[in-house]
């Protein structure tokens, strides 16, 4: 019998989808494999992790088809910061802090995760984590487009938070709805958000 695959985009549209216009959702915690660094998003070690990224996801498929689960590999994700501060755009690229991340299913836990490990060469074991994230009450906007130009997306969404009467309080987070080795430039659909207080 053929196993039910869990698509959890479809299944959680509210985490997944976001308008043009600015917008509140309030989200639960949830749990990530995820990877940080330091460096510029066109350097190596931020391309490699990508790739460790996306094995350890599909290696977590192959240890619940063990248990006859399985889920379709959700969208990539990542939190950028910087510690300098100086604002974001003035600071050099390869001084950016970030975590890519891929959202596990509910039925993923610590087991499964070191079972995932034992799979991995010893470097990688140390790289990949499985944390809980809980962003609460968030501010979001979809952004089309460039990374490099999602800055008037930003302006909407931080007017909306001061006049809503928030304040940020977590780090700058998108999440990537296409990919973008695939995807024209102009084509691609970027979720920004960030946790308001």
């Amino acid at each position: 019998m053929k196993t039910e695959k869990l698509n959890l985009t479809k299944t959680y549209p509210e985490y997944y989808k976001a308008s043009l216009k600015p917008a509140m959702v309030n989200l639960e915690p949830y749990y990530y494999l995820n990877i940080s660094g330091q460096s510029a998003p066109e350097a190596l070690e931020f391309i490699d992790a990508i790739g460790l990224l996306y094995k350890g996801a599909f290696g977590m498929k192959k240890v619940l088809r063990k248990q006859e689960f399985d889920f379709v590999v959700p969208k990539m994700e990542a939190f950028w910061w910087v510690e300098s501060g100086i604002p974001f755009d003035e600071t050099p690229r390869e001084e950016w802090f970030w975590q890519i991340m891929i959202r596990m299913p509910d039925f993923v836990g610590k087991t499964e995760f070191e079972e995932l490990k034992t799979g991995l060469e010893l470097g990688d074991r140390d790289k990949l984590k499985f944390e809980e994230i809980h962003e609460g009450l968030s501010a979001q906007i979809l952004h089309h487009g460039s990374y490099d130009q999602e800055q008037e997306s930003l302006d909407k969404l931080f007017h909306y938070i001061e006049k809503e009467g928030f304040v940020i309080a977590g780090r700058h987070h998108e999440i990537y709805l296409n990919d973008p080795s695939k995807t024209p430039t102009d084509k691609l659909k970027t979720i920004l958000r960030y946790s308001i207080a």
